[in-house]
């Protein structure tokens, strides 16, 4: 199942850093995960100061 991110998103970029895979994106307002190529690690989810990653 992949991740998400959320409307609490403050596009820091930490959960673009720690994406093994680079499925994590700049969007046009806070960043976006590919769910095609999310591998569902949780790194992101981990990396993120204010946990506006969770599993879809």
């Amino acid at each position: 199942m992949a991740y998400k991110i959320s409307d609490a998103c403050i596009s820091c970029g930490a959960c673009a850093d720690t994406c093994p895979v680079g499925a994590i994106s700049q969007g046009d307002t806070q960043y976006n995960i590919d769910a095609e190529a999310c591998i569902s690690c949780g790194a992101c989810a981990g990396g993120c100061p204010v946990e506006a990653i969770s599993e879809e």
